[in-house]
């Protein structure tokens, strides 16, 4: 069957790759796509934003599955429009979407089924919500309704970091998405990333993580999309995700399919490991990045014919089976991200990287040129790598991070750290 893969990062890089290895799959079609994409598939120049343009391609092409990767197509309703011209798609429509398009939509709807979160108000002028934030005070946190490319989140450790955040929002520094503002009380523990497929009556779980969102090691500096991630995530143990699916997974999916927007596709579960137990932070309606890139190498199971299943409203019964090994990936940033990356500087040496033993190297923000490969983005390379723990998938990853020459790129250098602490002292 053909498929065609929407997107053009890491995710998406990685998802092409588990997509090939299964024995449906007969060609592979990205939009855009990026240079790593090429190698294993055929990139395509078609605006996703064009609805009727996708529809032709898909006609034309005999596309069986549309895999939806980033949330901006989702949101803007291209499921929507598949299924209208009956084109299958894995991934939610745009009323499910709702659960990453709006904070508030989805904070209303934990109130609603009693889904643990944290407190919070939802405001849509400044001066009530610098009113509730000098009631309530600090630590505290600021939300961007709306999507914010990972950046709408404030974690405010005093009332005045509160207040710009606030002020900003409502003065347009995220457009739109912060037309509206979402004030919640700051959680306390440690946070997880949980996964579930969902064809929309049932859920399965499907893998964990934990992201490192901070730029700088020791989880210093502003927000990112991501600067590594290792999986799976052992503080999330059994006990703990049959709490989640039966306390925040499977209440959202009934509470969906009630609003008659039933949810198909990943849910992907912000967590919070509070003392009190798991509390969602926020939903995401897809594959995270760079969450996705330390799952899929681990996956078993035809991850095509999962999609196909959750597609069409007919998942198996057994949740995904995953290999017993450890993942970790380094994002390789362009210098001055997440502020305005310095774009166009050459990487060079991926090849020997790629050697190296369990190594696999996704593009991001990358592009050719005459055979060169050029940074094109902030987040340009994940070098991922596998391991009989954490700490042995560290070791190999930083050694392929090494053999790179770019000079014009950075990383983190404690990728996986807290992991391989819990590891080394043999503690949870």
């Amino acid at each position: 069957m053909n498929v065609l893969l929407i997107g053009s990062g890491g995710r998406e890089h990685a998802i092409a790759l588990a997509l090939r290895r299964s024995k449906l799959l007969e060609r592979l079609y990205v939009a855009p796509g990026n240079p790593g994409t090429a190698r294993i598939g055929e990139n395509v120049e078609i605006n996703v934003a064009d609805h009727a343009a996708v529809i032709d391609f898909c006609r034309k092409a005999a596309i069986a599955l549309v895999v939806v990767g980033p949330e901006q197509p989702l949101i803007g309703g291209l499921v929507d429009t598949l299924e209208t011209h009956g084109v299958p798609a894995f991934g939610p429509t745009r009323a499910a979407a709702r659960l990453e398009g709006s904070k508030g939509f989805t904070k209303d709807l934990c109130r609603d089924y009693d889904i643990p979160t944290a407190r919070y108000a939802r405001f849509s002028a400044a001066e009530p919500a610098l009113r509730y934030l000098r009631e309530h005070g600090a630590p505290i946190v600021v939300k961007a309704d709306g999507l914010a490319a990972g950046k709408g989140v404030v974690v405010a450790t005093t009332l005045d970091e509160a207040e710009r955040a606030v002020q900003a929002m409502f003065d347009g520094a995220f457009g739109l998405s912060g037309a509206e503002v979402v004030i919640e009380e700051c959680l306390e523990g440690e946070e997880a990333s949980f996964f579930a497929i969902c064809d929309g009556v049932r859920a399965l779980p499907f893998a964990t993580a934990q992201d490192h969102k901070r730029v700088g090691d020791g989880d210093t500096g502003p927000n990112t999309g991501g600067m590594g991630a290792y999986s799976p995530a052992s503080v999330v143990t059994p006990d703990i995700e049959a709490r989640v699916m039966a306390e925040i997974v499977e209440p959202t999916v009934r509470a969906m399919h009630e609003k008659d927007a039933p949810f198909k596709g990943v849910l992907y579960a912000g967590l919070m490991l509070t003392k009190d137990g798991p509390k969602l932070i926020e939903y995401n309606c897809r594959f995270g990045d760079p969450e996705t890139q330390v799952m899929l190498p681990r996956l078993e199971d035809d991850l095509l014919e999962l999609m196909l299943a959750a597609s069409r409203g007919a998942l198996p019964r057994e949740r995904p089976r995953f290999a017993p090994l450890a993942a970790l990936t380094v994002v390789l940033a362009a210098k001055n991200y997440p502020g305005t990356p310095i774009v166009g500087s050459e990487i060079r040496n991926v090849q020997r990287a790629e050697a190296v033993e369990g190594v696999v190297i996704t593009h991001a923000g990358t592009r050719e040129d005459g055979g060169r490969l050029l940074a094109a983005g902030g987040r340009v390379l994940n070098v991922t790598a596998l391991g009989e723990s954490v700490a042995e998938a560290q070791a190999r990853a930083y050694a392929a991070v090494d053999l790179i020459d770019w000079p014009g790129g950075f990383c983190r250098r404690d990728i996986g750290w807290r992991e391989v602490a819990r590891e080394t002292t043999g503690r949870g």
